[in-house]
């Protein structure tokens, strides 16, 4: 059975690039008393899409910090990269938000992919095969680590004898989120994950991937059904349609291509919701409103005060 059931959740893939922890304090007390139903970093060094100099605070001490000043919102990174750590200290790292949080943490894994820290810190960078390898071996060792008394793994990468991890995670079943579109990536998250995350496409672009990751499903012998589907994406909203070109040409202002491509809405909120509606009907239930800096605070409102309530309707009604 999916996690979480059939209810449709918004979140703020809130990031840490704003170069202030105040920044970040009242980003995620603000998504929580808006009503978000997640928050989440990225575990990037030194991110690729950015300046080589821009402000960017370490993820997993960070994500403590942060889950410790809230009390209700799930916590989340999304992904941290099977390259970084070995598997058995993402798992102790896991555990101990975990418990910081009151059992609300739900871990993001991926293969890993640009980061200037490679080259500017000198950590290595495998090749795909490689870091795909490091993925399903990871996930593996995570779930052994959370559930069993002592966990033996001997694999091309990681090993692990008699290894014990206490305390357990508070929750039982530590939801294990994996990011990535890739046909490999979508053959892990069809094996271990509890929920599968793709950046934003067009509808058709999406229902190619979704089709595609239903039939890794398949491959390994797992309902499709019973993977959660989530995707990130970014917006800009506006009270009034008039507004939104001076908006938008300032939100938008040196960004990077890549990023650009992120934006599935720009308008009201009510266009963001008609926008949303097929990735609801294509079985999306997570959605991730991307913020970068300097916050959008409009945007992260009105996606939580009108967009979302719409949209929990939407998907309500659809069921019945």
């Amino acid at each position: 059975m999916q996690i979480y059931g059939d209810n449709v959740r918004f979140g703020i893939h809130s990031g840490q690039l704003h170069g202030s922890y105040d920044v970040c304090v009242r980003l995620w007390r603000t998504a929580e008393r808006l009503g978000y139903d997640w928050v989440s970093l990225i575990d990037h060094l030194r991110p690729h899409l950015y300046a080589p100099d821009q402000p960017c605070f370490e993820g997993t001490t960070l994500l403590a910090a942060l889950a410790g000043v809230t009390s209700r919102i799930r916590c989340a990174i999304l992904v941290t990269s099977a390259t970084w750590r070995h598997p058995a200290v993402t798992a102790s790292i896991a555990a101990t938000i975990d418990h910081i949080s009151g059992g609300r943490l739900e871990l993001g894994m991926g293969a890993g992919g640009p980061d200037r820290a490679h080259a500017q810190y000198g950590l290595p960078f495998p090749a795909p095969r490689e870091r795909l390898e490091r993925l399903d071996e990871a996930c593996r060792i995570l779930r052994m680590l959370w559930t069993q008394d002592t966990s033996t793994f001997d694999g091309r990468h990681f090993r692990l004898s008699d290894a014990c991890l206490a305390p357990k995670p508070l929750q039982a079943h530590l939801p294990l989120v994996i990011g990535g579109d890739g046909l490999k990536t979508r053959r892990i998250a069809a094996e271990h994950g509890d929920i599968w995350n793709a950046l934003a496409d067009t509808p058709e672009g999406y229902r190619a991937k979704a089709e595609a990751f239903d039939e890794q499903c398949a491959a390994v012998g797992r309902d499709p059904a019973d993977v959660r589907r989530s995707v990130t994406f970014r917006a800009v909203l506006v009270e009034r349609e008039e507004q939104l070109p001076g908006r938008a040409a300032e939100l938008l202002d040196g960004v990077h291509d890549e990023v650009r491509a992120e934006y599935l809405s720009f308008g009201t909120a009510e266009q963001c919701v008609e926008d949303l509606k097929p990735y609801v009907d294509l079985g999306v239930r997570d959605f991730l409103l991307a913020v970068k800096s300097p916050i959008d605070w409009l945007t992260v409102e009105l996606v939580a005060t009108r967009v979302a309530p719409a949209l929990k309707e939407y998907a309500a009604l659809s069921r019945r």
